[in-house]
């Protein structure tokens, strides 16, 4: 982790402590042993970036959109690539939802593109969640086989929702955040950072 994002992290911390005085959340096997219902599992905030040279293979996917596109990933070479995965009565995925849309709209312009991975909802619903938060970025839709998540937990874990990823130009996944994006400037300093690599 870059010193930038440990200081941004931290201070992000620091600040949910102090208002909360809270003690850190819930493992994933607590909250699975509680079965509270909430209908989501979010997982303990971490980040985690991944050097150039332990980066694993491409990703191959292909989804269609909840307005009927097909998307894989090679209409992302070369550029570098967001995907963020949810669904709609996820409270942390609606609670991070402006902090996505403001660093696409920060990054959209200079070689980045996003795309959300939607695990649950039919497209009426994606496109529902979309309007109702201003995301203006496409979501796959993957309930019926799952397959998209399932190419991306081959080559990374990703074990809560939402879990949010940073790909480089050459397809690899080279950021991952677990949990719900606590700040836009975490998102903005990895996306930033992959940018800056040498093409």
């Amino acid at each position: 982790m870059t010193c930038r994002i440990m200081v941004a992290v931290v201070a992000v911390l620091l600040g949910a402590i102090a208002l909360t005085g809270c003690a850190a959340s819930d493992s994933l096997a607590q909250q699975y042993q509680e079965g509270d219902e909430k209908g989501y599992i979010s997982g303990d905030f971490q980040v985690q970036e991944i050097a150039a040279g332990e980066r694993g293979d491409p990703v191959a996917f292909e989804g269609v959109t909840e307005t009927g596109e097909t998307v894989s990933g090679d209409d992302y070479r070369g550029e570098v690539l967001v995907v963020n995965f949810w669904y709609a009565a996820c409270g942390p995925c609606i609670v991070e939802a402006p902090m996505l849309e403001e660093v696409w709209q920060e990054y959209q312009d200079q070689g980045v593109s996003f795309l959300g991975v939607n695990t649950y909802d039919q497209p009426a619903t994606a496109l529902s969640f979309a309007r109702d938060n201003n995301v203006t970025y496409p979501s796959v839709i993957d309930v019926n086989d799952g397959k998209v998540k399932l190419v991306f937990a081959q080559v990374t874990p990703i074990q809560a929702t939402p879990t949010t990823l940073v790909v480089d130009r050459e397809g690899r996944v080279a950021a991952r955040i677990i949990g719900q994006l606590q700040s836009a400037s975490i998102l903005s300093t990895l996306v930033r950072d992959v940018l800056g690599e040498s093409p």
